[in-house]
């Protein structure tokens, strides 16, 4: 049974456009698909490259990540997924370990692989990613009635723009979206308003309209307080997963949401009684 809460009274003109996140609000993310999705990658990189072991990798992997989150989360920016492998492909074949916060050597890490090993790499972490991660069976029929009603678009922090792009397209979704806009290709991540301008931009969306344009997302401070500051309306969905390894974070007073779900099958009712009001 799906709840929603309409938690701000909004008057004006109605919407006309829409945008949804990707990683637990369309998708649900559980830490054991993501990594499953790791393991796969690592099993093929470690078989190809012949370089340490599987769980070498593993801990690489995750140690890398945790790294690239405290370094550049913090600066609005992606986390560069090559740039991981990199790193990972450089521990493996002996380069020490920055101690604490002391950066990488980068330009000394990438001579310890090559451009093809980590194309690779990126590519089965990708492909592997639509395959152990399928579609909800909701999500297609949502959206295309929602996409006779307004502009849709997805809107995303997401460190592999094609990820999205080869999901959209294995899901069935593309016919219904106007512009996926990912933060790997616009260079800053939610809640900075440089995402939500280049949303605007592929939407076609005057500054003027910005009111008419509502994002739907999990996280409170990249999408709602996101939206919201950008001059958009915002609906906060508390449906994800209950352990998910994607950055999430706690609910505040700073905005109020305008509408409130916690299942993806009461989206379209709410915004009904939103544009209502």
């Amino acid at each position: 049974m799906s709840v929603e809460r309409s938690l701000e009274s909004t008057d004006g003109p109605g919407l006309t456009a829409v945008t949804l996140d990707f990683g637990n609000t369309l998708v649900p993310v559980s830490s054991a698909a993501l990594r499953r999705v790791v393991e796969l990658t690592a099993v093929a990189v470690v078989e190809r490259s012949g370089a340490g072991s599987v769980d070498a990798f593993l801990a690489a992997w995750a140690e890398e990540r945790e790294r690239q989150f405290r370094e550049e989360v913090p600066r609005f920016h992606e986390v560069d997924v090559a740039r991981r492998v990199v790193r990972v492909l450089a521990r493996l074949r002996g380069m020490p370990v920055p101690v604490g916060d002391e950066p990488w050597d980068d330009a000394a890490a990438e001579r310890r692989s090559s451009g093809d090993e980590v194309a690779f790499a990126i590519d089965v972490y990708s492909r592997s990613f639509v395959e152990a991660l399928p579609a909800p069976v909701t999500v297609g029929p949502l959206l295309a009635r929602l996409g006779s009603r307004y502009q849709l678009g997805l809107l995303s922090n997401w460190p592999l723009a094609a990820t999205i792009d080869r999901y959209v397209t294995a899901a069935g979704w593309a016919p219904y979206l106007s512009a996926v806009i990912v933060s790997q290709r616009v260079g800053t991540i939610k809640p900075h308003p440089g995402i939500f301008r280049a949303a605007e931009e592929s939407l076609g969306i005057a500054p003027d309209e910005r009111g008419r344009v509502l994002h739907v997302g999990d996280d409170w401070a990249a999408d709602v307080i996101g939206a919201k500051r950008a001059g958009w309306r915002a609906a906060y969905f508390t449906g994800g997963p209950a352990a998910s390894p994607l950055p999430s974070s706690e609910r505040d007073d700073s905005v109020t949401a305008d509408l409130e779900i916690d299942a993806l099958d009461a989206l379209e009712g709410a915004l009904s009684r939103l544009e209502r009001r």
